[in-house]
């Protein structure tokens, strides 16, 4: 009979836990629905057809053809303090991710006691034959099992995958944030190497300039003022070259934090070149919502909201859990451990709160209204993401024109300049008319460089702006082990072609 009781119990049980076992309180999950054009406005007729998310490559940075940046790019992922922070807040998301699957377990517990008690001579209700001091030494294991009828485990399972793939996300966004600041840093830095250089060779030009108005003036050629005139324009030149080096200092010191070493004990020496400027293709504006890391970060915190809002609502259900104990008790020692002694028990418990004063229905609306929120914030991030693809879309075109103008006025600059000194040489103008070609050519030639180093940090915004080397399938978050994700490129949005001048 003991026997068929329990078979019955257990059978109850599991046939109450199939029937409820796909209910949830969920929402039916859905993505925010957010407007996609079906190109890019800046895209112009210079933008390559292919979708770039067909162009492998093993990270974004590569296509400039620079080792020492690809040296340094490494070291960001490696050694920048922002990112092992990042790190660890994706390894916090994975653990909780754990202990929420946790729940779809059984929970098993072990317990024994050996005590020996004294009861009251006057206890209410004592019959006469039992002794004052007796043993009680008891041995069972426990297995309780939340049957989870209306989802609620479930769907913090789903909230806790959806958070744990947010941080994944989020850890990518921080390194390519980071990975895209030292780029900007590194090309800065070079662009005032370049004007480094520019202002040396102007010095030496001024240098040459101020002894022949000297000479001309010990000859009675020229005058005083032109000699000033001469010093003067030399003065700005080698105060311009200070202000260079002083800015110069500031990127170094940059590149140093974002690659984790102090400031103090690093330097890059300068170096002279022209960098390479790669073609960007785009693809389709659709794609974009699959290789941004930020809009998947965004994306899976709506879903995690979602599955919220079913935890919620499952807390106006009770709580039904299948419990079975079992063990040996006995009130001596020895023998235990034997068939007389064997205690056990199983069944179901029920657990309902009943009035709470509506703080379960302020948490039921807080998380709704969690859910709008991060809809919204959702559909910001899309938005500024088509913004920022578009801005560095419209810099590129529109640099590459200025580039373009520059280059021919820094032609007819350079032929003034000549034409100047040739005429100066010969008597027929001033100095005034040499300093203000000097200077002429000078400011020109700083405004190709500043307009080249433009084009670099543009091609590395929209490098950015198109999501990295970060594709979607990379927020997938495994079960078992809170290991980071690293941050290996994917096909992204851009190729080794040829100049896109």
């Amino acid at each position: 009979m003991v026997e068929f009781t329990f078979k019955r119990s257990l059978c109850v049980a599991l046939a109450v836990s199939a029937l409820f076992s796909g209910c949830s309180f969920a929402p039916t999950y859905q993505v925010p629905p957010t407007a996609i054009p079906t190109a890019f406005k800046e895209g112009g007729a210079w933008q390559l057809a292919k979708p770039a998310d067909q162009v492998p490559r093993d990270a974004w940075w590569q296509v400039y053809h620079d080792p020492v940046l690809d040296r340094l790019e490494v070291l960001v992922a490696a050694a920048n303090p922002d990112v092992a922070a990042a790190v660890a807040r994706h390894d916090e998301a994975v653990d909780y991710l754990a202990q929420a699957r946790s729940g779809l377990f059984p929970t098993i517990g072990a317990g024994a006691n050996v005590s020996t008690n004294r009861q009251s001579d006057n206890r209410p209700l004592r019959g006469t034959d039992q002794p004052s001091v007796y043993g009680s030494n008891t041995v069972d294991v426990g297995i309780d099992y939340d049957l989870d009828l209306w989802g609620k485990v479930r769907n913090e399972v789903s909230a806790g995958r959806a958070a744990a793939q947010a941080a994944d996300a989020d850890l990518a966004s921080v390194r390519l944030s980071l990975q895209a600041s030292l780029a900007d840093a590194y090309f800065n830095l070079r662009g005032l190497d370049e004007q480094q250089q520019l202002l040396a060779d102007t010095i030496s030009t001024y240098e040459r300039a101020l002894k022949l108005t000297m000479s001309r003036h010990a000859g009675g050629i020229a005058s005083d003022l032109d000699v000033s005139r001469a010093q003067t324009q030399l003065a700005s030149a080698r105060a311009s070259a200070e202000d260079v080096k002083a800015s110069r200092a500031l990127y170094e010191h940059a590149i140093a934090s974002l690659t984790g070493v102090p400031a103090s004990s690093f330097s890059l020496a300068p170096s002279i070149g022209l960098a390479y400027l790669p073609s960007l293709p785009t693809g389709v504006p659709a794609a974009l919502l699959q290789r941004r890391p930020d809009i998947a970060a965004a994306e899976r915190r709506v879903a995690e909201a979602n599955a919220k809002i079913g935890v919620a609502k499952a807390a106006f259900f009770p709580d039904v859990s299948l419990g079975l104990d079992g063990g040996f008790q006995s009130d001596t020692l020895s023998p235990w451990i034997m068939a007389p002694n064997e205690i056990w028990s199983i069944g179901p418990s029920l657990v309902m709160t009943l009035f709470d004063g509506g703080r379960r229905e302020a948490i039921t609306q807080e998380a709704r209204a969690t859910l709008a929120e991060n809809g919204a914030k959702y559909k910001a991030t899309v938005l500024l993401a088509f913004q920022q693809v578009e801005d560095n879309l419209a810099q590129l075109h529109h640099l590459g024109d200025e580039a373009t103008q520059e280059n021919e006025a820094l032609t007819d600059a350079q032929r003034t300049l000549n034409l100047s000194m040739s005429r100066y040489r010969d008597g027929v103008v001033s100095y005034l008319d040499v300093v203000t070609a000097q200077t002429t050519e000078l400011n020109t030639q700083i405004l190709a460089l500043n307009v080249n180093t433009r084009r670099l940090l543009a091609s590395v915004g929209l490098i950015e702006a198109l999501g990295g080397g970060w594709s979607a399938d990379q927020s997938a978050v495994a079960a078992a082990p809170a290991k980071p994700v690293q941050a290996q490129a994917q096909p992204v949005a851009v190729s080794k072609l040829a100049d896109a001048g």
